[in-house]
């Protein structure tokens, strides 16, 4: 099929499988790998002769990476998809009807399953991406993708959402989701500084909070379960971390990395 996939990686020994092998469909696979230190591109390497794996830095710039993988693409249409991240079969027939049939449409958005603690959260915070889903199959030179972080695909042609679904299997364990908050609140952060944001105590207080009654009980969190729970309890963590470190670069001068503290997690959508 005339689709490139693009795969942003660092130290995805654990999913990476999974990831690829659901990608069987594509032309080719292009890896972006932010320089791994476990065995992520020797696995890579050995399961799949099509697969092209390109170092390099991540810098605290996920659309950079994103865009420099569809710099390399040679297909018409790319595909974006996370490590911890794979494509149903029901999704690959609908992307392979469209793409076929489409002559308009030049970007479709995906609905993602996201499932923590071994159970699908279909209420909270992450309901928005199942129902509306995120642009990430789009055709090349049809945009670019724009966002340090929370990067999105931006694009002026027209868009089309499906039907099919990406199964997301972020955080498995507590430990690893506490890592991952820490390093991309503290990306954020610095984001959030470079375009001239500032915070105060208030913020800093009740924006979490407000954060946590808005998606545990305004968006139903609730009928989630102990998942529903713990995921709204730590995204209003990582809002605590997000402008208690902002504040901290812009009035302590006490300069947080840039790269974050954790060797473990995938791109962040």
């Amino acid at each position: 099929m005339n689709i490139s996939a693009v795969v942003l990686t660092r130290n995805e020994v654990k999913n990476i499988k999974k990831c690829l092998d659901s990608l069987d469909f594509c032309e080719e696979i292009i890896i972006i790998d932010d320089f791994s230190t476990d065995k992520t591109t020797e696995i890579i390497q050995n399961l799949k002769s099509k697969v092209k794996i390109y170092s390099r830095k991540l810098g605290g710039d996920f659309a950079a990476q994103r865009n420099f993988g569809l710099s390399k693409a040679k297909s018409d249409w790319i595909l974006f998809l996370d490590a911890d991240e794979e494509i149903t079969p029901e999704l690959k027939k609908e992307i392979a009807n469209n793409i076929k049939s489409e002559n308009s449409t030049e970007a479709f958005f995906l609905k993602r399953r996201d499932y923590f603690w071994g159970r699908e959260l279909r209420h909270g915070e992450l309901a928005k991406v199942t129902s509306k889903g995120l642009i990430r199959l789009v055709k090349k030179d049809s945009g670019k993708w724009m966002g340090n972080v929370h990067e999105v695909f931006h694009t002026a042609r027209n868009c089309k959402t499906l039907n099919g679904h990406i199964n997301h299997y972020p955080h498995p364990t507590l430990s690893e989701f506490i890592k991952d908050i820490n390093k991309y609140s503290t990306l954020r952060a610095h984001e959030l500084q470079r375009r001239g944001y500032e915070t105060n105590l208030f913020k800093i207080v009740f924006m979490p909070i407000i954060k946590f009654i808005f998606n545990y009980f305004i968006m139903l969190g609730f009928l989630d379960g102990a998942a529903g729970f713990t995921y709204s309890f730590m995204m209003s963590f990582h809002s605590f971390l997000v402008r208690s470190k902002l504040y901290q670069l812009n009035y302590l001068g006490h300069p947080e990395s840039s790269e974050g503290s954790s060797d473990e997690g995938s791109a962040n959508n």
